[in-house]
């Protein structure tokens, strides 16, 4: 028999390689993409070509003359089998198939299926559909006075119990209105020796995984499987389920790795519309998007944030003000959570003890958005450390030293009241100013290349209160499986969760196999987004982990086995059954405390379980003649409590800090009419390796997170949170000219430079 050698402790906190890395490199992963299913149909989408019309006919007498077409299908049909057939995890607001009109330029109206998918797609543009047009709506500071209203009224999906007053309000686009009120800021204000005002935009951006999104059904009409490259499989499980009105045992949701997720992959997208195709049909059906096609599903929020501060004569701030308008497209997703859950720190990492935000949720004609790395955060982070820097250079005060002055720190309220616990705000800021040599000379260029630097900093409240669930299986042989719902996405959860259970239950990491997500498996997890898996999931694995633990201690004192021996695990099996026999499994759930914010001032005592910061700090150079700016030099440093896997996240560092340069520096989706102009990597341009900061560095604080699973915390979304004001800031201190808009092209640099010279182009 072949057992299990233990091994000391220290799983946790080894570089171990991923566990899964040889299947990728290899090729031998699957994804859903890969999947083919007996008599499977695939569907191809007719799109509107209006931002917002009634639909007047849909003819589809020559789609149907292509040879190999199946069927092909419209909301009527949707309705004859699923009465309700609207879905969304904020607000049940999203149709499966267009019902009466459309709200955006992409939407799905018809889809045609055939066993080729060169047929479907040829039928699919033969369709043709008829529109009234109607006005639209795009910019999210209009849509809140707008007589356009994008919907009816709004229709709260009753999961989240903050929005149920909303039911039923009509004939507005603020989807929600979050307010947040601490102290009195018209008296800070009327007492501040200096106030400043800014406004700054964020663009709509892409996810853009390498693997667009896909899903398969197939359904014996009293069952369904779905397979998806979904991030948040319960949901989805939850949802579909509640749409058949079926029971949840009668739904299975599987989810093998992810070729990248982002946030785009969470909640319903394409699992509702290929269910009821499948439904319909009688067959499986697949729907995968192309490349263009994600361009139709789901962005970034755009925003408008206007923030003004008031600042006493020592260079304190003693009043902020913030409004936030979030531009969530046609369908809410997950826009009002992000609203208020990252609304809520509009004000900064910073000790203010007069603050008022109002963040609005609107809807708009434009492609939906939803969840994308930083759940908002990046886009408060943009506005709020460059206005920090403005205010700094104004009141002639060393921008990292105003930072100081001013920054939150451990035992002090934040804006909600809520007091702050391991959050390394300030260890990061001195961190990074120490590799930066801040403190000394510094060369600034000359001729047409000027140099300049800047370190920005941001902190993101981790969401609450969500729920996850592990199962721990210790085989006969001392080997174990791991059952969770946390997705791969490329994160390497599989194997920071694997090194917890070994670290629990003194094994190898490599002895411990993870079971991906599959409903009919792996138990319950709300979803693998905001950074909480390491946390909420992994003190769920610990917890499971040390119920299996437990259990072989109790096998271990009815063999007769003496407490703290090394005996092999499956030596205990053994000496139980008398053959290789037997299983411990171990369970364990976590949920986090919570008390929701008040309605009416948005103050509350336990907002969030823990609290993540990053710093970036970045030297650059300008070409004063084209506006070029070459980034010599970033430092990426985040407090991630303790480091599960440190290669993982200094990994994880670097690819959250190349995504956001992407959205700081190329990254913008261009509408004209609402209809989507660059939707191509062709004229969509994503950073490539000649891109990249010619130095790029990133630092974890060695700390620890008082209530995580040793200490640990998420990691996935700081390196995101300083990169776009910390380049502005840097493109300021060399050339002087300050850019509030994203993204920083070279175009708008050279023509800031040009008008701070009195010298502008002409358009």
């Amino acid at each position: 028999m072949n057992q299990i050698t233990p091994v000391p402790s220290g799983q946790v906190g080894r570089s171990v390689p991923r566990l899964e890395a040889t299947g990728k490199v290899t090729g031998r992963i699957e994804y859903t993409h890969n999947i083919r299913l007996p008599g499977m149909l695939t569907a191809k989408l007719v799109r509107s070509t209006v931002a917002h019309g009634r639909i007047k006919s849909i003819d589809l007498s020559e789609a149907l003359k292509v040879p190999g077409i199946d069927r092909i299908v419209t909301s009527e049909d949707i309705l004859k089998i699923i009465p309700v057939p609207y879905y969304g995890p904020a607000f049940h607001d999203q149709p499966i198939l267009a019902i009466g009109k459309v709200v955006y330029v992409g939407e799905p109206v018809a889809a045609v299926l055939a066993r080729d998918p060169h047929a479907a797609e040829e039928a699919a543009r033969l369709v043709v559909v008829e529109y009234e047009e109607l006005p639209a709506v795009f910019d999210e500071v209009e849509a809140r006075k707008n007589k356009v209203v994008v919907h009816d009224q709004l229709k709260p999906a009753g999961t989240f119990p903050d929005l149920k007053h909303l039911h039923g309000v009509r004939d507005t686009n603020v989807a929600l209105d979050f307010q947040l009120v601490r102290g009195d800021t018209k008296k800070a204000f009327a007492e501040a020796a200096h106030v400043f005002e800014h406004t700054f935009k964020t663009q709509q951006v892409l996810h853009l995984p390498l693997e667009p999104y896909v899903s398969a059904a197939e359904t014996d009409g009293k069952t369904m499987t779905i397979h998806t490259a979904s991030q948040s499989p319960s949901f989805v499980r939850l949802e579909i389920a509640r749409l058949l009105g079926w029971a949840e045992n009668r739904v299975r949701v599987k989810a093998p790795f992810l070729g990248g997720g982002f946030g785009g992959k969470l909640y319903i997208k394409l699992e509702a519309l290929v269910a009821a195709l499948a439904l319909l049909t009688g067959r499986p059906v697949k729907i995968s998007l192309t490349m263009e096609e994600q361009f139709y599903t789901l962005t970034k929020h755009a925003s408008t944030f206007r923030i003004k501060s008031g600042v006493n004569k020592d260079g304190k701030v003693i009043a902020r003000e913030c409004e936030v308008w979030w531009n969530g497209g046609a369908y809410a997703d997950i826009g009002p959570r992000i609203t208020q859950k990252s609304g809520f720190t509009a004000a900064g990492p910073y000790d203010i003890d007069n603050v008022t935000i109002d963040s609005y949720a609107l809807y708009t004609n434009l492609t939906p958005a939803g969840a994308l790395r930083g759940f908002g955060i990046p886009q408060l982070v943009w506005a709020y450390e460059s206005h920090t820097d403005l205010i700094a250079r104004a009141l002639k005060i060393d921008p990292v030293e105003f930072r100081r002055k001013n920054l939150l720190r451990d035992g002090r309220p934040q804006a909600t009241g809520t007091i702050v616990k391991d959050m390394g705000a300030e260890v990061c800021l001195e961190r990074a100013a120490e590799l930066l040599n801040w403190n000394k000379p510094f060369d600034r260029g000359q001729g047409k290349l000027r140099r300049g630097r800047a370190i920005a900093v941001g902190f993101k409240a981790s969401i609450s209160p969500t729920t996850s669930v592990a199962v721990v299986n210790v085989a006969a042989d001392g080997s174990c499986t791991l059952f969770c719902g946390t997705v791969d996405m490329g994160q390497g959860s599989d194997t920071a969760m694997a090194q917890l259970v070994a670290e629990v239950l003194n094994i190898p990491t490599e002895s411990v196999r993870v079971v991906h997500s599959d409903t009919d498996v792996t138990p319950y997890d709300m979803g693998t987004l905001g950074s909480r898996s390491t946390f909420h999931m992994g003190l769920a694995v610990k917890l499971a982990a040390e119920d299996a633990k437990n259990k072989l201690a109790a096998l271990a004192a009815e063999v007769g086995v003496p407490p703290g021996s090394n005996l092999p695990i499956g030596e205990l099996f053994l000496r139980k059954y008398k053959m290789q026999a037997g299983t411990i499994v171990g369970s364990g759930s976590y949920i986090p405390s919570y008390t929701p914010p008040d309605h009416a001032n948005g103050q509350t005592d336990n907002a969030t379980p823990f609290w993540m910061v990053g710093a970036t700090g970045v030297e650059l150079e300008v070409d004063t003649e084209t506006g070029h700016v070459r980034i010599e030099r970033m430092i990426n440093v985040a407090d991630v409590g303790r480091s599960i896997n440190p290669r993982i996240v200094e990994s994880q560092l670097s690819g959250a800090a190349i995504m956001q340069l992407g959205f700081t520096t190329t990254e913008k989706m261009d509408f004209e009419a609402g209809q989507v102009t660059n939707a191509s990597l062709a004229d969509y341009k994503i950073p490539g390796i000649l891109d990249l900061p010619e130095i790029m560095s990133n630092v974890v604080i060695d700390a620890s997170q008082h209530n995580g699973p040793f200490g640990a915390k998420g990691v996935g979304e700081s390196g995101t949170f300083g990169v776009s004001p910390a380049i502005a800031s840097a493109i300021e201190d060399a050339v002087g000219v300050r850019l509030t808009s994203l993204p920083i092209t070279p175009e708008k640099v050279y023509r800031a430079i040009r008008a701070a010279n009195n010298d502008p182009l002409e358009d």
